[in-house]
């Protein structure tokens, strides 16, 4: 049975669930990536955000770039994380379309190459759509493992909803959690679309 505390688990039990979820997003067939990409670009189309933190999803996480167009259809101002050179908050700058995309510090994941508008630009955002290999029903989200976005979330408004994108699978009862875990209000997946959660305090139980 797997330790899920939250009272700062053991590194190798967050390590495990990255490493069997990760797996699990490699076994999928690129027709059912293709096929929850279509889903979740049609439930952002539901969200309603002025500004918008998103990103652009690549390898095998869920979501496509069509997620982003479809938010700036609405009339959002999508702004997309540069990832800096040394761990640390993300900066942000404005996606204004495909061409405005080249690869970054990381050349699989691409980012904007507008004017950088600084980490505290996430302040401006009344939603921030956040990666995540999984997320609980108390709001606990498991990254990868960097801390970009358990750092960059701290700057966040305090009225912006953070919303993690996951598959159907990725949503689970309980993940192993520490008190720096930043949680979120959301979870959208493709066959259920926007969940929304009961988020607890900084390091609480529920």
């Amino acid at each position: 049975m797997e330790h899920t505390d939250n009272d700062n688990p053991p590194a190798s039990v967050k390590m495990s669930w990255r490493r069997r979820l990760e797996a699990g997003r490699v076994a999928l067939s690129q027709e059912e990536r293709e096929a929850e990409a279509v889903a979740l670009a049609r439930a952002v189309g539901e969200l309603d955000a002025d500004t918008v933190c998103c990103y652009v999803p690549f390898g095998a996480e869920p979501g496509s770039r069509k997620m982003l167009d479809v938010l700036r259809e609405r009339g959002s101002t999508v702004l997309l994380p540069v990832i800096p050179a040394e761990r640390g908050p993300l900066d942000w700058a404005e996606y204004t379309g495909a061409s405005s995309l080249a690869a970054g510090v990381f050349p699989q994941v691409l980012e904007p190459t507008g004017p950088r508008l600084g980490p505290e630009a996430v302040a401006r955002a009344d939603m921030v759509l956040v990666p995540a290999l999984a997320v609980d029903r108390r709001g606990v989200r498991l990254g990868k493992g960097a801390g970009y976005y358990d750092r960059s979330l701290a700057l966040a408004s305090s009225d912006a909803r953070f919303v993690a994108v996951v598959r159907d699978t990725e949503f689970v009862d309980r993940l192993p959690a520490e008190p720096h875990d930043v949680r979120v209000h959301s979870v959208l997946t493709p066959g259920r679309g926007v969940i929304e959660l009961p988020v607890a305090g900084q390091g609480e139980e529920v």
